[in-house]
């Protein structure tokens, strides 16, 4: 089943594509479709957590990535009470 999408595009774009497109021999809907299809196959892979070892991993890279402390839970629940309040976070 062939479903229409719209895509809003700036002036200066869409003749960019248009001129892309043309130059491949190709509707405008054709090559916007190829552009996402080959974004597509060129993303990274996902990466799979499928056993503890590799949740490890993950979270420890993730930690790496970081700087600073993680608030404790209270500091989280103060965070949140004073924002119920109306008041700013820094208060």
């Amino acid at each position: 089943m062939t479903i229409r999408v719209q895509v809003l595009l700036e002036e200066e774009e869409k003749e960019l594509f248009v001129q892309e497109a043309q130059r491949a021999g190709m509707s405008l809907s054709a090559w916007i479709r190829d552009a996402g299809k080959e974004r597509l196959k060129n993303r990274p892979a996902r990466l799979k957590l499928e056993t503890p070892d590799d949740l490890r991993v993950f979270f420890a890279s993730c930690d790496s990535r970081q700087e600073g402390r993680e608030p404790d839970w209270e500091e989280h629940l103060r965070v949140i009470e004073r924002s119920k309040r109306g008041q700013a976070a820094d208060s």
